[in-house]
């Protein structure tokens, strides 16, 4: 399923029609390139790693402020995002190795956990999570919290997961729910994240 849609990707449900541009990263030193609308900070595709398959579902699904545009319009944009990105602060960043992943839990305030949080919907998650949302909760968190992650990752880093179990218990929901629930194929980037928290135990 992902290596199909790598090759040949459909759109991501409710993500049509956005305005955005062309962001790309590296997956065990491949590039693979997605669409991502700015001003609502949201992953729009799946991951493609093919330019020519890139440029085409932009031209089908995405829009710029100027309106739609063909593929050789959007090719330029795909040349450009291998180089160039509006996302993280500098290219390492764009790197990922998913050995790394497996092996360490996250950096808190990574450009990572940015595409994670741009790639899922984890505010549906809680109706199905009473317990995580009373640790939630607990720790003084609401809706528009968005560095609570940051918060309980360096908490169990200094702390560890025993001596902080709420911190933990929201932490571990999070990021391994992210690996059954992302959509598309990005499930090969936060599937080795989720892998990491679960050998951090």
């Amino acid at each position: 399923m992902e290596q199909d849609l790598l090759k040949h990707p459909a759109p991501l449900t409710d993500r049509i029609g956005h305005v955005g541009g062309i962001e790309s990263l590296t997956l065990d030193g491949h590039r693979l390139y997605f669409g991502f609308d700015y001003q609502s900070d949201l992953v729009l595709s799946p991951l493609i790693d093919d330019p020519h398959a890139m440029a085409a579902f932009a031209s089908a699904y995405m829009r710029q402020t100027t309106g739609t545009h063909d593929a050789t319009y959007w090719e330029a944009l795909v040349t450009a995002a291998a180089v160039d990105t509006g996302l993280a602060c500098d290219d390492a960043e764009r790197a990922i190795s998913s050995q790394d992943l497996r092996g360490r839990l996250p950096e808190s305030e990574s450009h990572l956990l940015y595409l994670l949080g741009a790639a899922t919907g984890w505010e549906d998650w809680f109706e199905q999570a009473p317990d995580v949302r009373r640790a939630y909760r607990r720790l003084g968190f609401d809706d528009e919290d968005s560095e609570f992650l940051d918060h309980c990752l360096d908490a169990v880093r200094e702390h560890g997961a025993q001596a902080r179990p709420d911190e933990w218990e929201v932490l571990h929901f999070h990021l391994t729910t992210a690996a059954d629930r992302a959509p598309g194929n990005w499930s090969m980037l936060f599937a080795p994240l989720a892998e990491g928290i679960v050998n951090h135990q």
